[in-house]
């Protein structure tokens, strides 16, 4: 009875803020250390109320979601909320950078609005290696009634979390890499946190034509590119982190580390059991793991040679990539067409060049942008900006270029102008793809190409109908550009989502920042926001 007032107390609070016409939609997570047997050999996995994968949230744009986490793990823990853009509101964005841990034995209640966002998305612990314990699961935001999307409702909707999975516990994985090492190779893939032939998706042929159905797929593992396919199926592409792409149709479709999206398919093969393959792109060996997608009326289990798929050729992948452009006329979260924003035609104010990098430092396996290797400071960022903490980090710690210098280690901070549109280059000099994240935005992915980046290559930008997500891939030897329009006041963190080199320094926050003080900029800090390092003892704001 006192959670249940306390929470509504808080919703209370914020009803001013978050809007009286929204819904509330109420999650109570219990996180708890379990048994999970993905690959066959017992392994400690992190638990949402007793699952692996954790439950999925089911959300419309604009609702509030509270969802009260209880830590019953021996060790800090936070959840982050990759593609939820936390507008305005960056301390509920769940990394450390914003957001103190739950301490073992606590709770702590988020309080977020999926304000002006559909699409398919994912959660994950955001802290040490515990995303290689579980803790992950979906999250769909629904179109209002009254919005048209740009395609009939499925038969059915399914959610599925791909992955490379390790045998050891993530506390090893840890261990490994505060000695000072790389990662070994990943034992194998995961599908809806189970292995070679564990899932299964039950779909219906329809009388005089096949059902249609809907697959939301993020890529929710450590550091694989993964390609996507179903034996005898052709994939349509419809959605990618939030923008209704052009309708193209693949044989298969690749996702990198961390990204998502949604495809539909039409059971409209003669009724049997085929496989759903995953398999890792860019390795040697090749992983590769399936599941079986059952027609309900089912004349035979799966047979014949798992399908095969793209392995190492990156030309195949980069032209993929190029053709998914953004649907001009379809709907997004609001009733108006997706291209009525001509991003094409704003002037940039601000081009950063960022590039990755690996090497040692003082003995050890260290990453970096741009010459710099992030390390946490012993209190959030965003708190120490909120209570004038001095000392905590240094503006302008890292530089919008690189600089060519041996890597160094900082709490690496780089300061925007809130509204600015600006230009970002991720140049990748390394012989292995990259993915990057950019936590609270959306952005304009115009280009990407081999070799090295200059003025003259944003002549081959696509300045129409670029698709706006928030994790893009970089090729080897390759770069890409976005295009970003500052909108999110906050402190925003930039990562690999390759998990070891995350770990090990290569990210850092963006902070986009203003004068301002009005609650149309940017909402105060949380009632309830727990305060740790130099923050704690200090009063959040009066009740």
């Amino acid at each position: 009875m006192r959670l249940h007032f306390s929470v509504a107390l808080i919703c209370a609070t914020l009803f001013s803020i978050a809007g009286a016409e929204d819904p509330y939609r109420f999650f109570n997570w219990n996180v708890t250390y379990g048994d999970i047997f993905p690959l066959g050999v017992r392994q400690t996995g992190i638990l949402i109320n007793g699952q692996f994968p954790g439950p999925d949230i089911h959300s419309v744009t604009n609702d509030n979601l509270i969802i009260n986490v209880f830590n019953n793990l021996d060790v800090p823990f936070l959840l982050s909320w990759n593609g939820v853009q936390n507008r305005r509101n960056s301390y509920e964005d769940g990394v450390y950078g914003t957001t103190c841990p739950i301490p073992p034995g606590k709770n702590f209640t988020y309080i977020l609005q999926v304000k002006d966002q559909i699409g398919s998305f994912y959660y994950f612990p955001s802290l040490d290696f515990h995303k290689a314990a579980g803790g992950f699961g979906g999250i769909r935001i629904l179109s209002r009634p009254r919005i048209p999307v740009p395609f009939p409702d499925p038969a059915g909707d399914y959610t599925v979390l791909i992955g490379d999975w390790y045998k050891s516990n993530h506390t090893d994985l840890k261990a490994h890499l505060d000695g000072g090492r790389k990662l070994p190779f990943p034992d194998g893939i995961l599908i809806n946190g189970r292995g070679p032939g564990g899932a299964s998706f039950n779909v219906e042929q329809g009388i005089f034509v096949g059902k249609t159905y809907r697959l939301r797929i993020s890529n929710v593992g450590l550091q694989n590119s993964l390609n996507f396919r179903i034996q005898n199926h052709r994939l349509k592409l419809v959605e990618v982190e939030g923008t209704h792409t052009l309708q193209t149709t693949y044989s298969s479709i690749d996702l990198h580390v961390g990204q998502s999206m949604s495809v539909l398919f039409t059971a409209d093969q003669p009724a049997k059991d085929y496989y759903i393959v995953v398999s890792s792109r860019f390795t040697t060996p090749v992983l590769t793991t399936t599941a079986t997608l059952r027609y309900s009326n089912s004349t035979g289990p799966v047979s014949g040679p798992i399908p095969g798929g793209p392995t190492i050729q990156i030309d195949w992948s980069l032209s993929q990539a190029r053709s998914i452009r953004k649907n001009l006329t379809a709907s997004g979260p609001r009733p108006n067409p997706q291209g009525s924003y001509h991003y094409g035609l704003i002037n940039t104010t601000r081009t950063i060049i960022l590039s990755n990098s690996a090497g040692q430092v003082n003995g050890k396996q260290r990453y970096a942008v741009n010459s710099v290797s992030f390390v946490p400071a012993d209190t959030p960022l965003k708190l120490a900006d909120y209570f004038k903490i001095g000392g905590v980090y240094r503006i302008g710690s890292i530089s919008d270029r690189p600089t060519g210098g041996g890597i160094y280690l900082d709490t690496s901070v780089m300061n925007t102008d809130y509204r600015a549109f600006i230009e970002i280059v991720f140049q990748n000099d390394e012989d292995i793809i990259q993915s990057w994240h950019l936590d609270g935005y959306n952005f304009f992915l115009v280009g990407m190409d081999g070799g090295q980046w200059t003025p003259a290559s944003r002549n081959g930008y696509n300045l129409r109908d670029a698709v706006s997500r928030c994790t893009t891939q970089v090729y080897p030897k390759s770069w890409t550009a976005i295009y970003v329009a500052l909108d999110n006041v906050g402190m925003w963190n930039l990562r690999s989502e390759n998990w070891a080199r995350r770990y090990l320094g290569q990210q850092f926050y963006l902070r986009v920042f203003t004068t301002s003080t009005s609650l149309r900029d940017e909402y105060p800090i949380p009632k309830n926001a727990l305060l740790c390092g130099r923050a704690s003892g200090r009063r959040t704001r009066p009740v």
